[in-house]
Parts: C-alpha cells; structure tokens; sequence
C-alpha cells in the first residue's frame, strides 16, 4: 500500500470501508493528505511540472480510474513511478519480478518500460482490482503480453522460481508493495534472483513517517507494519549485498541495488 493521495477523498473512503470511525478518518486525513512533504502545494508542483507532463497516457488514464476505487491509496505513487521508470531504464531491464500488484499501475509503467520482449512476473494473492481496472487499458497500450500473472501468496512463487536454477541472477529489477511483514523474507530470496548489479525497491518503507515517532502516537492499526518497517530498514542498512538509497517518495522507497 503506497498512501498516494490521487485524489482528495480516496483516504476517507479507504478508512470508512475499514469500519473506521469519523474521528479517526479526520486525524488520518491530516496525517496523510499532504504526503511526507508536509506541503500539498509543493507535492503538486512536483507532479504537475515533472511528473504528469511526461506521464504515458494509459498511465494517466489508468491513474484516474484508480481515483475511483475504494482503496485508491494503495496504488504507486505517480513520482515514486517516474523513478522507477528510471531505473528500470538505467539497468537495461528485460526481466522483471513485481510482489503485489493491486490495479496495476506500477506493472503498467515496467510492462511499457520494458522492451517488447521483456517479462514481468506479478504476483498478488487477489487478480480482482487488476482484471477489473488495470488489465483493460494494460491491453489497450499493447503489453499485456509482457506479464505473467501469477494469483498466490509472493513466498511459494519466488521459492518456485528458485527451484530453477537457470533463474539465480536471472532477473534484473523487482518492486515489492505487499505484506509488510513479509518484506524480510522477499529480500532474501530477491537477492539470489536479482543479478549482481540490478535494482530492488520497496514501498512504503518511511510508513506515513511513523518510523520516526513514538509507537504510542502510532494508531493502533499500524503499528505492526510500522513495526516490521523498522526492522526492514535496520536490516537493509547493515546488508553488506547492497548498496541502498532511502528516497522521500510517496510514503518513502528504499533502492537496494546488489553488490555480489
């Protein structure tokens, strides 16, 4: 889950559907709706001047549906996704891996950045928001052939994956936006399929910017990803396989890129 705020009201709702009460929507509403730049105006300077300007269209399209669903604020932030496309640009990648998926506009940005012959294997443990918002405009733009989909539990997959030994170092780039707790045990396997030199990110690594405060002002519902966060970024830091970048991006990416 990425906290983007795509459009103003998709928190509210998200937190509503939760069984959520008034209060709580409001306090979370505050604690997100200005992103980790504390500043709405400047995060909208940031996507009107360098981010939607270069934005594909299905991207854009894709986006603005996802505006309309229920748990909107799952999806990729839009400037966090210019990044990776970067990056994904900047390692020559051709064969990817993504664990969590939800509409997909995070799949759609690496199955067009990509070239024609690359591959994505996306894993999420529910196809339902993908095939009902993402999969039409994904055939739309022509790269539905890029993507294996793969409906189950991250771990199984990867450890499949594994299984192979043609694919230890076999991929070039990962993004991982799923079970928090699990982000730990994704690494590990990540680091044998990744090549030397290829880039991992995952999502939602500063947590709303909890990571730096007491967990009593914590509300309760997210205090164990908060908690399986910290642990994420204490190991990262002391992983001698990668070298790491913590970016202010959405609710903060990490960069792992492998070293050996």
């Amino acid at each position: 889950m990425a906290w983007v705020f795509l459009c103003p009201n998709s928190l509210t709702r998200y937190l509503s559907a939760c069984g959520c009460g008034k209060n709580t929507v409001v306090t979370m509403s505050k604690e997100f709706c200005k992103g980790l730049l504390q500043s709405e105006e400047l995060y909208k300077y940031i996507l009107e001047t360098s981010v939607y300007p270069r934005q594909p269209e299905a991207l854009k399209e894709l986006r603005n549906i996802t505006c309309n669903h229920p748990e909107a604020v799952m999806a990729t932030a839009p400037d966090a996704g210019q990044l990776m496309g970067m990056l994904l640009n900047l390692v020559n990648a051709k064969k990817t891996i993504e664990v969590g998926v939800f509409t997909g506009y995070s799949l759609l940005l690496t199955a067009l950045t990509i070239p024609e012959d690359g591959k994505v294997i996306a894993i999420d443990v529910d196809r339902g928001s993908y095939e009902e918002v993402g999969l039409p405009i994904i055939k739309k733009a022509g790269v539905e052939h890029k993507i294996d989909f793969r409906e189950s539990e991250a771990l199984p997959v990867l450890d499949e994956l594994l299984s192979h030994k043609a694919n230890e170092g076999g991929f070039d780039f990962a993004f991982v936006d799923a079970d928090k707790e699990n982000y730990w045990n994704y690494h590990e396997r990540l680091m044998r399929l990744i090549k030397v030199g290829g880039i991992v990110v995952y999502d939602n690594t500063l947590w709303g910017g909890t990571v730096a405060k007491p967990e009593t002002s914590t509300s309760e519902w997210r205090r164990g990803g908060r908690k399986a966060i910290l642990e994420l970024n204490q190991k990262l830091s002391a992983d001698q396989r990668v070298q790491i970048s913590h970016a202010v991006l959405g609710d903060g990416i990490t960069i792992c890129r492998r070293l050996y």
